[in-house]
């Protein structure tokens, strides 16, 4: 496994960066770089992630496959925003081993970045530095199923992630999390993606950039058919839900990848596609199978404690990150295993 330091240190490398009150970028400062726990992290393993021949490698040119969980939701309101904090990541990257996190930053309605900003700018900073401080891997996420509303709006935070954060390996960007199956690839979500690239790549030339797909990011054959080009290190978004998903979608992907498309599971359940239902075992196991087959990362839906199936935490969990078994769900006791056991590879 990845040797980590004490939480103690991690902690007081932590710095939450305030947000600025408004969208324009040249009111951003960055802030002051925050030291990372270097030695045996999945950082330092891997250093900067590129697309080379269809594969998401490390700096040795080597596929890199890394697990771990995915926050909800940060609406502010919404209460799931409270595991947004440095000991929420912290015990993921200490206790499950996590090689990466991801922060869905909600995009779309009251409470979301649309209406809140500073607050969920704010949420973003604090899982970001904290992911940098553990030295694992996080995918800021605009988490949102009609991204293409907001073109500005998404524009002024990737312009801000970006400021802040170019000069780190750690840090993913994923563009738009779920496009809905009405949403066109070709005509809306490409053209979309490719105005958020460029704002992202006159800051950022290098880090990773996930694209997501038609039809709740499932669509990765239309990503095939009509790639983006004329920039490096971009890749495409697939979610499934194994309950629901199964051999149909698996197919599709797998002729994805033998296709050369670049692909990031980037969220993930064991129940249904509503995000309820028992673990369906068998279609979760063949789904692992194939991302461990193919050297994809992957990361499980959801920090939560709703009373739901994909929740990982019962209700009322408290919002530290002091998680013993009885705080975890099913669904989270089944993810814990998994996580451990793909990182300790």
């Amino acid at each position: 496994m990845f040797l980590r330091y004490t939480f103690a240190m991690i902690c007081a490398a932590t710095v939450l960066a305030c947000a600025p009150n408004s969208h324009s970028s040249s009111q951003k400062t960055s802030p002051e770089p925050i030291p990372a726990v270097t030695e045996g992290t999945p950082v330092a393993i891997h250093g900067d992630l590129s697309v080379q021949g269809g594969k998401i490698v490390g700096k040795d040119g080597q596929p890199v496959s890394l697990a771990g969980p995915s926050l909800f939701w940060s609406t502010t309101g919404w209460t799931m925003d409270r595991f947004y904090n440095a000991d929420v990541v912290n015990y993921f990257a200490q206790d499950w081993n996590a090689g990466i996190i991801r922060a869905a930053i909600a995009a779309q309605g009251n409470g979301s970045y649309i209406t809140d900003p500073k607050g969920n700018t704010q949420k973003a900073v604090r899982v970001v530095d904290a992911a940098i401080a553990n030295g694992i891997y996080v995918i800021v996420d605009w988490h949102s199923h009609r991204a293409e509303a907001r073109v500005e709006e998404a524009k002024a935070f990737f312009t801000d992630m970006a400021t802040r954060y170019h000069d780190t390996p750690n840090i993913i960007y994923e563009l738009y999390n779920e496009p809905l199956n009405t949403t066109d690839w070709a005509s809306t979500v490409k053209p979309y993606a490719e105005q958020i690239i460029a704002v992202i790549r006159e800051i950022d030339p290098d880090n990773l950039i996930i694209v997501g797909t038609q039809t709740w990011s499932q669509d990765v054959d239309k990503a095939v058919a009509n790639p983006i080009t004329g920039y490096k290190n971009i890749a495409y978004a697939l979610h499934f839900y194994a309950a629901t998903h199964k051999d149909e979608l698996r197919e599709k992907t797998q002729k994805a990848i033998d296709a050369g498309l670049p692909i990031m599971v980037t969220e993930w359940g064991s129940v249904f596609a509503n995000g309820d239902g028992d673990i369906d075992k068998k279609s979760t196991e063949a789904w692992l199978a194939l991302i461990r087959e193919n050297k994809l990362s992957h990361m499980m839906w959801a920090v939560s404690d709703k009373d739901e199936g994909s929740a990982m935490l019962m209700p009322g969990a408290p919002s530290n990150g002091a998680w013993t078994d009885e705080h975890l769900s099913v669904s989270g006791k089944y993810a814990r295993k998994v996580v451990r056991e793909w990182n300790a590879d």
